[in-house]
């Protein structure tokens, strides 16, 4: 199988490179990411000027571009005449629930992909400090797990499968639970601010506060210690509910290693 990976963190980011050792394992992989941080990029393009690639090292590239520009080139180019089976992007350094996935580089790749006929995945790691300890060999294990298990089969034509995953070590994680998108709540401010130069200018990035208690939300879902899966649909059609039931009866037929119970809103 062979697997395309992109991300919004850039090439050189943890979560990647330990999402791409570990598919490694057992598939074929193509890593294609921004040269640096694109986070919060949504679903830009570069248009009007060039984007540069540089390979890092064997099937390792950077790209100048946007996570959507990445799976353009690989698509377009680098796989053009050997077309990946499945693009995953990710680890993201950070969640991607509720409306975060309409500003999300991360989802922006795996939705790209999607666009293009190619089934796709995009996975999180759902960090609250930079200061803790970061379980992306968790999320890597899960998703590769996933794979094996031919996950992508069961995802729509026109959706993304976004898959968070909360920062606790496998013996913490409550099971796996496919949800709905919920609602994160977030300061509103834009701080006004002059430089050096006596000229004004404003920064905006507001703190987050928590989300909006939702049962069956992917918010609530991560809050108590599940991986949550939340089917992205960009169809103008509501997803079909046979679609959802064979989704959930291929994951209550999964083996997990780790001993993992699935359950669904």
């Amino acid at each position: 199988m062979r697997i395309l990976i992109s991300n919004d963190d850039g090439v050189q980011a943890q979560g990647i490179n330990i999402l791409n050792d570990e598919l490694l394992k057992k598939f074929q992989t193509v890593v294609i990411a921004p040269a640096g941080e694109r986070s919060s990029c949504g679903h830009g393009i570069t248009l009007g000027e060039p984007i540069r690639v540089k390979e890092v090292k064997e099937n390792i590239y950077s790209c100048s571009g946007y996570p959507a520009d990445c799976i353009l080139i690989g698509l377009g180019n680098h796989m053009k005449d050997n077309k990946p089976d499945l693009v995953i992007s990710g680890i993201n350094h950070g969640a991607n629930l509720g409306q975060d996935r309409f500003y999300s580089g991360t989802i922006a790749a795996a939705r790209e992909a999607c666009f293009r006929g190619i089934k796709s995945i995009a996975v999180s790691l759902v960090t609250k400090s930079i200061k803790d300890v970061e379980h992306f060999d968790v999320a890597a294990e899960f998703v590769s797990e996933l794979v094996g298990n031919h996950i992508h089969d069961y995802i729509p034509e026109l959706c993304v499968l976004n898959i968070n995953v909360p920062n606790i070590s496998w013996e913490k994680v409550a099971g796996v639970k496919l949800v709905f998108a919920g609602f994160q709540n977030y300061t509103e401010e834009v701080v006004e601010r002059i430089d050096t130069r006596g000229r004004q200018y404003y920064w905006v990035g507001g703190t987050h506060q928590g989300f909006t208690s939702i049962e069956g939300s992917d918010c609530n879902a991560v809050e108590e210690g599940f991986i949550t899966l939340n089917l992205q649909n960009h169809s103008e059609k509501e997803l079909d509910t046979k679609l959802i039931d064979d989704l959930k009866n291929k994951l209550k037929s999964i083996t997990w290693e780790k001993d993992l119970q699935f359950t669904h809103y």
